[in-house]
């Protein structure tokens, strides 16, 4: 039988399991399964106090935001609130029906909490009915004194090279690291029982894709993920 988490507690003073605790159980019963408590004493659970979870390696699917005016005009976005062009609404809505087409199943879409990737978001849990939440750590690299100046100029370029400096006025590399790579050890964890999509931006991108494969510096920065494009992982 597969692991099971406990959801519910029927006796509020039991010492010997927890909501969230995760068992295998050691035999079924018609009311439930029996597990070894905490301390190993033998426990029966009804059916609603326990959810089974899959032992299997999960996975999360990410997206890039629709089009921005700042996207079409070469102009470093970052953490700048940009809003989507027509054709970035409208990619968003496609995207939805290729999410529906493609039969991709999730239980819920984050996003950051810049409007072109909360408007993305919003499409495509409009046409998907996947629910959709604000996450902070999603929000892009802030690339201070270098956002709206173009995304391929010199000075920009070799800024990007020291990755635990900041950006004057903005954020290092590292820091960007460090938040997206905890909030993706946070969807690990549930990944046995809850498949996420996030919306985010293309440095976003470039951080999720280093957390599952060695880069060098040089690829690091020369990877993009395109308006709207579905990229799956797996744990």
């Amino acid at each position: 039988m597969k692991k099971i988490k406990i959801i519910k507690k029927h006796n509020e003073y039991s010492v010997e399991y927890e909501i969230g605790d995760i068992f295998e159980p050691t035999g079924t019963w018609y009311g439930g399964v029996h597990i070894a408590g905490r301390s190993g004493v033998p426990v029966s659970l009804d059916k609603d106090e326990y959810v089974e979870i899959s032992e299997e390696p999960g996975h999360f699917y990410f997206v890039r935001h629709g089009q921005t005016v700042w996207n079409v005009e070469n102009k470093i976005c970052g953490a700048t609130d940009i809003a989507l062009t027509e054709h970035g609404h409208q990619q968003a809505i496609e995207t939805g029906k290729k999410i529906l087409e493609e039969e991709i199943r999730a239980d819920e879409i984050l996003y950051s909490p810049l409007i072109r990737a909360a408007d993305t978001a919003k499409h495509i849990s409009e046409i998907t009915g996947i629910p959709a939440r604000v996450e902070p750590r999603l929000i892009e690299q802030n690339f201070g004194k270098w956002e709206s100046t173009p995304r391929d100029g010199a000075e920009f370029k070799k800024a990007k090279e020291y990755f635990a400096c900041s950006h004057e006025g903005g954020e290092s590399t590292l820091r960007l690291a460090q938040r997206i790579y905890n909030l993706l050890d946070d969807i690990k964890k549930e990944s046995g029982e809850k498949t996420y999509i996030l919306v985010a931006h293309n440095g976003i991108a470039r951080v999720v894709q280093s957390y599952f494969n060695d880069m060098t510096n040089e690829e690091y920065a020369a990877f993009g993920v395109k308006n709207c494009e579905v990229i799956r992982y797996d744990f």
